[in-house]
């Protein structure tokens, strides 16, 4: 990270070029307000954690120019479809095939694949101009690993707007007495305040946090009428609320154009953020957004809950631009930190957040071609690992005995991470969370059970918890109970093994092998085999579908990707139940028709037997409501032809059409409820009995389709799919066995991430991890 090096001055700023970290010191300490525990990071970001948020720096960049070229699309307001080559070990490209496209994009919220009602959008003509695709696979790979990029530019980062103070009547009150405050605390109680209904509000430590925090600026900026606030019990946020929830109202009750101007606003305001200049070509930036200042809310039981995220300004935030270009300019008073020119690194700004010390990066968009190499070649790092992982697990296997109790622990902890999947692990401070991997495990984080038993219970990553009683093998049960004698609760598990050592005898067997490669490489593997072993042979698309949502399951759990059941979850399966009931009415219906054609129909054996879940209540219910939507829909039909009408110049309808349709409406249903418990029913329009016969057997498949559906929901509330999708599996995986399985990738792959991983979406069918 940017520290002491040479510095030049570019248009008024200073300007620096990036030496060696080993030459540099920590320039965290600038403000006060900004703690400096933490020293920046290596200035090569291969080993960084990834996430879906902050793409990492990319490990190469080709240096011979590539040319681009268009790539047709066949799809219509969908994916833009993609060529790409299956890049094998050696780096040579396959012919490839295209992959299965469906006409519609679908993709579950929680990263499953289980379809969810489409989207209405403009659709483009198939004849429109597509922006151009820099297809970066398919180019030599001549980098030397070390310079990114040749040429850089771009626009810098958008800060947040400046705050705005409440209405005078908007008060928060201290023991039922109104507080007048300065709108630099008054800003920091809002925080507090738009958060007073949520868990976060009813969790201590947050609480703790945040009155610590607001107490300290309160020293700064006291009330202007003198009040001393000393107790949190005392203070009532409910006013500022209240105002926060009537505002939220009023943006909601915007008439559609209002919304779109304000979009088209906030648009063209951002749009030269949007993209940078990368080599001459244009590529997406990611989060060029600067996160506005409030509360931390971390992830599980994080000791800094609540804490105060301080507003970032300009000199706060360190710009990487090409040398001689533009230097971008704050959209806030100010000038940058520092100017770097640093094309060993890929992020374009950084800063170092308050509250944990970190440091924070834009990067370039996740289907950018730095974060594409990036992720292709951790990928195919994982797939290296296939030519030693024998040789690595027979070697540990035989460390499991050995007298050299460094070894032995290494061992076990090495048979951890590759049949656990667990993570290394890092030591961490007193002020952090309490989270552990594998060589950080206490004792008290793992405990025996004869015969063969071990029963981990520790917080993991972003404070999740790991919970899992496993059987081992006999010895690496022997070998805890010896690392366990004689030791305190507290102390280390491992105390004689730690990441670095770990990681620097795991790259004696593979350059570049650490304990997060075996965490890719058994997720990938693990996956690669459920899909083979578990997806059905002559089934249905959403049959196929559950054994790849399956599939993936099992990586989330091998990787303790869980998650709380969302609070809607019962809701959203109530949904769905009704939602299966009225397509069993809607057969019962068909049923009915068809008995009142002809009785034979009654004895075939696909019509004979009642819908289940159909009493005469909830029949009742539900065809109200289909009259209550009927009459909603003529309203709203009769109000926008209306308006159509008098925007022509046309005088508008009179409100006796309206009438008409509504009377209609209610006969229609008056009509239909007199066929309940005859067993007989009629249509509304005469249909052959062969259409109606069809029409049965589509609700068949229908209702077959949809308890699938609904099966793999309530399968997937607990565990977070998207994780391992977006960072653990080889998309290569998916797109070869969508090929091979017919399935379209689209109702697997949302537009985010075929973006994201166009690299991998033609290889060819037989292709394996």
């Amino acid at each position: 990270m940017p520290g002491t090096s040479k510095a030049s001055t570019v248009n008024g700023h200073k300007a620096v070029k990036a030496e060696s970290d080993d030459k540099r010191s920590s320039t965290a300490a600038k403000k006060k307000r900004v703690p400096t525990k933490k020293g920046p990071p290596q200035k090569k970001l291969k080993r960084e954690d990834h996430d879906a948020s902050e793409p990492p720096a990319s490990e190469g960049e080709e240096s011979t120019p590539v040319k681009k070229e268009k790539v047709s699309r066949k799809r219509k307001s969908k994916v833009k479809e993609e060529t790409d080559a299956d890049v094998e070990d050696s780096g040579k490209s396959k012919p490839t095939k295209k992959r299965a496209t469906s006409k519609k994009v679908k993709d579950g919220a929680d990263g499953s694949a289980t379809p969810q009602p489409k989207k209405k959008g403009k659709v483009k003509d198939e004849g429109e101009d597509e922006e151009e695709v820099f297809r970066w696979w398919e180019a030599q790979q001549n980098n030397d690993g070390e310079v990114k990029w040749q040429t850089l530019e771009h626009n810098g980062v958008i800060f947040p707007p400046p705050y705005e103070p409440l209405p005078s009547n908007v008060k928060m009150r201290y023991k039922g007495k109104e507080v007048d405050l300065p709108s630099e605390s008054e800003e920091v109680a809002g925080f507090y305040a738009a958060m007073l209904e949520t868990e976060h509000a009813q969790d201590a430590t947050f609480n703790k946090n945040f009155f610590e925090d607001w107490l300290k600026v309160l020293q700064d900026y006291p009330p202007r009428n003198k009040t001393k606030i000393t107790k949190f019990e005392d203070c009532d946020f409910r006013p500022m609320f209240e105002h926060f929830e009537a505002e939220k109202a009023k943006k909601k009750a915007l008439s559609t154009a209002e919304k779109k101007e304000l979009k088209k606003q906030k648009d063209t305001f951002e749009e030269k953020y949007v993209t940078c200049l990368l080599d001459g070509r244009k590529e997406k930036v990611g989060n060029f957004r600067v996160e506005p200042p409030g509360l931390f809310r971390g992830r599980g039981d994080h000791p800094k809950k609540g804490a105060l995220k301080f507003r970032v300004r300009p000199d706060d935030i360190t710009i990487n631009i090409g040398e001689g270009t533009p230097i971008p300019v704050p959209n806030m008073p100010g000038d940058w930190k520092a100017i770097v020119h640093d094309q060993t690194v890929t992020w374009l700004a950084n800063w170092v957040e308050n509250v944990n010390g970190n440091y924070k990066y834009v990067f370039l968009a996740a289907g950018s071609s730095l974060k594409g190499q990036s992720d292709m070649q951790k990928f195919e790092k994982a797939r290296e690992l296939k030519n030693h992982v024998d040789r690595i697990r027979k070697d540990y296997t035989a460390d499991l005995r050995s007298k050299v109790m460094a070894d032995r622990q290494r061992a076990t902890a090495m048979y951890f991470i590759d049949k656990l999947a667990l993570r290394a692990g890092n030591e961490k401070g007193e002020d952090e969370a309490d989270t552990v991997g594998c060589c950080s495990l206490r004792c008290e984080h793992v405990t025996l059970e004869a015969p063969d038993f071990l029963i981990f219970d520790f917080l993991g990553k972003d404070s999740i918890r790991y919970y899992n009683r496993v059987s081992v093998d006999p010895q690496v049960f022997k070998n805890i109970k010896l690392f366990k004698d004689n030791k305190e609760d507290s102390d280390n598990l491992f105390d004689r093994v730690n990441t670095s050592l770990l990681n620097k005898h795991l790259a004696s067997y593979m350059k570049g092998l650490t304990a997060k490669v075996f965490r890719t490489y058994n997720a990938s593997i693990t996956f690669q085999q459920q899909l083979d072993e578990g997806t059905p042979a002559n089934a249905t698309i959403q049959e196929k579908l559950n054994a790849y949502n399956h599939a993936n399951r099992m990586v989330a759990i091998l990787c303790n990707h869980q998650r709380s059941a969302p609070k809607t979850h019962e809701q959203s399966m109530g949904k769905m139940r009704d939602r299966l009931r009225s397509l069993k009415y809607d057969r019962m219906k068909l049923r009915h028709v068809l008995f009142n054609m002809d009785s034979k129909y009654k004895k075939q054996k696909q019509y004979a037997d009642d819908e289940s879940d159909l009493d005469d209540d909830w029949i009742e219910d539900h065809e109200e409501s289909l009259k209550n939507k009927e009459i909603e829909k003529a309203e709203k039909k009769f109000a926008k032809d209306n308006e159509k009408l008098v925007q022509e110049g046309n005088k508008p309808q009179p409100d006796s059409v309206l009438q008409e349709k509504i009377e209609a409406a209610e006969a229609e249903y008056q009509r239909v409820a007199k066929e309940r418990g005859t067993g007989k029913a009629k249509l509304k329009r005469d249909r052959a009995p062969e259409k109606i016969e069809e029409a049965v057997q589509k609700l068949d498949e229908k209702i077959k389709t949809f308890k699938l559906q609904m099966d793999d929901r309530e399968a997937g509330k607990e565990v977070a799919l998207g994780t391992s999708k977006i960072n653990y599996l080889d998309p290569r995986i998916t797109a070869a066995w969508c090929s091979v399985h017919t399935v379209p990738i689209e109702k697997i792959f949302s537009k985010t991430l075929l973006a994201k991983f166009p690299w991998a979406m033609e290889v060819d069918d037989a292709w394996k991890f």
